[in-house]
């Protein structure tokens, strides 16, 4: 077998396999709090390469940043019976407000100090933005509103992974309010189409936009719309989610505008977000055995430079072609920057050195010693394929930002390629049993795919799904109707949804 800098493999055991990656590639480790993770600098980086591109994209279309409060009274979670519902179970409950210590010297939290009303630590901000919204919101003028927040929101998980579920986690959360349900639906699917950009031109992941079944809908919405990834082990990720509310939150908020005529109307409200699942979705779309393989536009860095010597006197000859070759780089655009480039001259092993830019996913890697220098070049490798050439310098400058987007462009279509050799039309029940029964029964962790269904929603379909361990992940939008019968029950369909085992 092929020696690999991961163990175990993707094959072996996906799992635990998605948790030695983010390891060697130094991302995040979990914390002393329990389903807490600390993201580590590498880690962060990507995550504020997410971030700042996914800021410039809501800007660009008319939002503005916000800060809302952390806690949140009680009773404005119960204002909305479904949202409470949605996220009691999740929610973590602030009570008192001081310790002291006990006879032991142990502190606890003072009797005398319980609060009148709990405070909620936020596992979203609906029913807090909708109160404030309530103060701001007095005519037809005043809408619409369109505020994003850059937040952490704490859900209490059991079971948690790092990066796809942890107890606290960090996520914008854009919540808007307008005067028309139809404004309020046209936001709904412009931002939904904002997150299917980003995931597909700067993440590499492809995605299917499509609208959740009623019994998938987030807490208290009309309607909820997400875009469904497809991981290397065939499970899907939900990678981001835009909901229209219609008026239930801004009736229970009572976000109440004049209109044009003289009237009353209670405002129409959005809101959708992504998280730092999208961090733990890029791991599982691209990497390999050898560790994590970062997409161009949001790594960290482009390329890494490697200086080779023996002696100070190689040493005096290679620094000083590395510094002049990096100032080069850095020079050239690509993307919507310059490209990002950085020297590993630590005085370890070579082969050590090299491996961790591996393992950490640096698109390109530049090895320059004295032999290079001599060609006035340097030895070249890309992440993506392990393709290794030498490459004349002024060559490697000029065609840097092509490079990049060669890379960026292969690592999409071959998660493209992926999904779509794994994504089967089903129509009979037999088929479908076969097709999410793992083929393996000593490997769990082998999965099937998408699969495209005709369904008809209620408790039998649920409770099949259940025992099997699937999910209805969309309706897909657009393409015409087709008509048909549910799978299971035979009953009426006039779409089919996409159907997979899940994170």
């Amino acid at each position: 077998m092929a020696k690999t800098a991961i163990t175990p493999t993707r094959q072996d055991d996906y799992p635990e396999w998605f948790q030695q990656v983010i390891r060697a590639a130094d991302l995040a480790e979990n914390s002393d709090v329990r389903g807490c993770m600390v993201i580590k600098p590498w880690g962060y980086a990507v995550w504020e390469n997410m971030q700042r591109t996914l800021d410039g994209m809501f800007k660009a279309t008319g939002h503005e940043n916000a800060y809302f409060p952390l806690f949140i009274p009680l009773s404005f979670l119960q204002k909305e019976a479904d949202h409470v519902e949605g996220f009691a179970k999740e929610c973590a409950v602030v009570t008192h407000h001081r310790l002291v210590p006990d006879a032991s010297g142990k502190l606890i939290p003072d009797p005398a100090s319980q609060l009148e009303e709990p405070l909620i630590v936020r596992p979203t901000s609906e029913t807090i933005i909708g109160a404030t919204y309530a103060k701001w919101v007095q005519s037809h003028r005043d809408l619409p509103i369109l505020i994003n927040q850059w937040a952490n929101v704490v859900r209490w998980e059991m079971r948690t992974r790092l990066f796809l579920r942890t107890t606290e986690f960090l996520w914008q959360e854009g919540h808007t309010a307008h005067a028309t349900a139809e404004e309020a639906q046209e936001e709904t699917m412009r931002m939904l189409g904002v997150y299917a950009d980003f995931c597909e031109n700067w993440i590499g992941m492809p995605v299917i936009q499509g609208a959740k079944t009623a019994g998938e809908r987030f807490p208290g919405a009309v309607s909820t719309y997400t875009i469904e990834a497809m991981m290397q082990d065939r499970k899907a990720l939900q990678a981001g989610t835009s909901h229209f509310l219609g008026q239930n939150f801004s009736k229970a908020q009572e976000i109440k505008f004049q209109d044009q005529n003289g009237q009353q109307q209670y405002a129409w409200t959005t809101s959708w977000g992504v998280t730092t699942r999208l961090v733990g979705a890029l791991v599982m779309t691209h990497s390999d055995d050898d560790g994590l393989i970062l997409p161009p536009r949001l790594a960290p860095k482009h390329i890494v430079l490697l200086p080779i010597y023996r002696s100070d006197d190689e040493k005096s000859q290679v620094l000083p072609y590395v510094e002049g070759l990096k100032k080069e780089l850095e020079a050239q655009d690509y993307s919507d920057g310059k490209v990002r480039v950085m020297i590993d001259d630590r005085d370890i092993r070579g082969g050590e050195k090299n491996w961790h830019h591996v393992k950490r996913g640096v698109p390109l890697r530049a090895e320059i010693g004295p032999k290079d220098i001599a060609k006035n070049g340097v030895f070249l490798a890309r992440r993506d394929t392990g393709e290794k050439v030498g490459v004349e310098r002024s060559q490697l400058v000029a065609t840097i930002g092509q490079r990049l987007t060669e890379i960026q462009d292969n690592l999409f279509q071959r998660a493209l390629k992926m999904r779509e050799d794994n994504t089967r039309t089903i129509d009979k029940l037999d088929d479908f049993l076969a097709y999410f029964t793992p083929k393996n029964a000593d490997n769990p962790e082998i999965h099937a795919g998408f699969a495209m269904c005709h369904f008809a929603e209620g408790p039998e379909l649920d409770e099949f799904l259940k025992k099997h361990k699937v999910t209805i992940r969309c309706i897909p939008i657009g393409g015409a109707g087709e008509g048909g019968t549910c799978f299971l029950t035979g009953k009426p369909s006039a779409r089919r949804a996409v159907f997979a085992k899940a994170y």
